[in-house]
């Protein structure tokens, strides 16, 4: 006998909370005012640049404002007075995967968003508000950078730390997660990338140059070759850039991987840039460029400023070379339906089985025990 629908959803509503899912999107977040650019500053270089810099925590402080000198000519004076709308941006993809999330779902999910760098949005900041709305089961969607292990190891890394820092009485409130690591060999990804190329070659550049003359830079977020032992997402990124490149290198032969690096000193980052890469191309013939970002999915002041000054130091020596500068996917429908859709199954797996109750005071009695138990018997 086949349970009827009404039976299955009375079994699954046994506690409250339990049949909601918080869906927690992240990113790095930007910031809107420039008072704040020092504060941002400190929260990357202990999150991000203390992987793999050998930069002592106790300069932290004064690093982050001596760079936030450095932001503040970039931005204020470079670029009259330059405000990132990634938050913005973000926003609105938090909006349509929550809308696309609630055709299937309905009450069922909310979606939150935390930035890894700007208050009010901090994840443990937006876990406290989670566990204030009586969610008790999690997913954890790295939504920014493609480049999954690296970045995404840094929403974790909150992540846990909130979860600690939210942890009362001897149960946690958390009764059970999920996590989508990256979507870079998710192939609709993939396709809408080179669908977005192939639209942008045919309104602006097709009447004009050759296939074989149209360049294309694919733009992986720059990343360290050695960072302490974590592996820096360098295989994923490489990985959506050949991907990407199978769609269009048969129409367009000028195709290469441009990595957008940070340009710190004793930092071996992967190569070519995105400057030399474009380089590279107009050398092998190209008369038309197009600086395409792929390992990002929200624009941010690296797709925008970095790429800027790239394209303009770049038509400084090849003034005959026409650049096109492309749009990352951002909210556009068809990506947010497609974000949504990789969520799914994590919703699915997540309202289907019965959070467990994990018992603080088990894991601080283990591991007092643990290493009796590693003789190996023959």
């Amino acid at each position: 006998m086949v349970a009827s629908p009404e039976r299955t959803q009375s079994a699954t509503t046994n506690v409250a909370g339990t049949d909601r899912v918080a869906v927690l999107l992240m990113g790095y977040g930007e910031v809107e005012s420039y008072e704040d650019f020092a504060n941002y500053n400190e929260q990357a270089l202990q999150l991000l640049t203390a992987k793999f810099a050998p930069v002592p925590t106790w300069i932290y402080p004064t690093l982050a404002k001596v760079l936030a000198i450095f932001d503040l000519h970039e931005w204020g004076h470079q670029h009259n007075n330059f405000i990132s709308p990634h938050n913005k941006i973000f926003e609105a993809q938090r909006e349509g995967i929550e809308q696309e999330l609630k055709k299937t779902w309905g009450d069922k999910i909310k979606v939150f968003k935390a930035f890894n760098f700007c208050a009010p949005f901090l994840p443990d900041q937006v876990l406290s508000q989670i566990k204030e709305e009586g969610f008790d089961k999690l997913l954890i969607y790295p939504l920014l950078v493609v480049d999954s292990i690296f970045t995404s190891g840094i929403a974790v890394e909150q992540v846990n730390n909130g979860l600690t820092k939210l942890a009362e009485g001897d149960e946690h409130w958390l009764k059970s997660s999920r996590y989508i690591p990256s979507f870079y060999n998710e192939p609709e990804y993939i396709n809408l990338l080179a669908n977005m190329v192939e639209q942008k070659i045919a309104s602006e550049l097709k009447e004009s140059y050759l296939p074989s003359q149209i360049g294309i830079v694919l733009m992986n977020h720059g990343c360290p070759h050695k960072a302490k032992g974590f592996t820096s997402g360098i295989e994923e990124s490489q990985a959506l850039y050949d991907l990407v490149r199978e769609k269009l290198i048969n129409k367009y032969p000028l195709i290469s991987v441009g990595w957008l690096n940070h340009d710190t000193p004793l930092i071996d980052w992967t190569q070519p840039n995105a400057e030399l890469a474009a380089q590279n191309i107009i050398d092998l013939g190209a008369k038309a460029v197009m600086m395409m970002p792929i390992g990002f999915a929200t624009e941010n002041h690296e797709t925008l400023l970095d790429v800027e000054h790239i394209i303009h130091h770049l038509q400084h020596r090849n003034s005959q070379v026409k650049f096109v500068q492309m749009n990352c996917v951002n909210d556009d429908a068809e990506f947010l339906a497609m974000a949504a859709s990789w969520a799914h199954p994590q919703i699915e797996a997540l309202l289907s089985e019965t959070g467990a109750i994990v018992n603080l005071n088990l894991a601080n009695h283990h591991h007092h025990h643990d290493h009796d138990h590693h003789h190996h018997h023959h």
